[in-house]
């Protein structure tokens, strides 16, 4: 069997079983804070971020990896492995992919980049997924298959904590025009073939929690989800109060909450929930 090292970058919430998993690596995002550059979850933490972001009058930037940082990873990789599977956010909302995809054009060893199409932990996910696949046996071409079919079948519903900072980001795409407006309401924000868009504009939280239930209630109605993401910022309680709502009316669905990555949290702001899952 061949050895495959998996790669994701740094807006993936690694869990225990990424995090402990040999063959997993993950590659940072730059974070900017003012003139100071930072390696998201290398040299700032998701706790030191949030100090900073209080204390900080100017709004923190984000870039994606280098080619030549994915170069460097993968040259390092290749004395290891035979074949590199690497996974990252969605191309729509960062350069990533294409940082990857020439990067493995400019090395020895094979890899694979895969367009998640989305963010966070449902990024994290769909590592696991591929690493789960493998583990069954299925050959490298399965697995890419597989995963590229993954990315069309995930649905992600946030309110979004900032809609200011998302907007002073340069991330609003699809919903830029709807600013002013939005500003005095709560709007959902649906990740739709890996794009920012608005899914429904109401008055409340409230509201807004529940309208995503019902879309998350037609979904369960139509396919098979195997496990629910709550993806939130600092707002523990909120995300808490949810998981627990979610398993009441689901009992039989895992589900479990996931703090969004330092550099997610610079885009959607420290107060963003949402609900995600696969349509498996």
């Amino acid at each position: 069997m061949e050895k495959i090292a998996w790669v994701t970058d740094s807006t993936a919430y690694l869990d225990g079983m990424l995090t402990n998993h040999p063959d997993v690596y993950s590659i940072p995002m730059v974070v900017y804070f003012e003139e100071e550059e930072f390696l998201d979850g290398v040299t700032l933490s998701l706790e030191d971020f949030y100090t900073k972001l209080e204390a900080s009058n100017t709004p923190p930037k984000t870039s994606q990896p280098s080619v030549g940082a994915f170069v460097e990873l993968y040259n390092k990789l290749a004395e290891s492995y035979d074949r590199i599977i690497s996974v990252h956010l969605s191309s729509h909302l960062s350069g990533t992919v294409s940082s990857s995809t020439q990067a493995g054009e400019l090395v020895d060893i094979p890899v694979h980049t895969i367009d998640s199409r989305v963010i966070s932990f449902p990024l994290s996910a769909m590592v696991k997924k591929g690493i789960e696949a493998q583990e069954t046996g299925k050959t490298h071409e399965e697995i890419v298959e597989y995963l590229n079919d993954l990315a069309t079948k995930c649905d992600i519903y946030v309110l979004i904590g900032s809609l200011e900072q998302l907007h002073r980001s340069g991330r609003m795409s699809g919903v830029q025009k709807l600013l002013g407006s939005l500003l005095q309401i709560k709007p959902i924000i649906q990740i739709k073939d890996g794009k920012l868009d608005v899914a429904e504009k109401v008055r409340t939280q409230k509201k807004a929690l529940s309208k995503i239930v019902d879309f998350l209630d037609e979904a369960h109605g139509r396919s098979t989800i195997t496990e629910l993401f709550v993806l939130h910022g600092t707002n523990t309680e909120e995300a808490d109060a949810l998981v627990d709502n979610l398993r009441g009316k689901y009992p039989d669905i895992p589900i479990n909450r996931f703090p969004l990555s330092t550099a997610i949290a610079v885009h959607a702001g420290v107060n963003t929930i949402g609900i995600s899952w696969y349509n498996e």
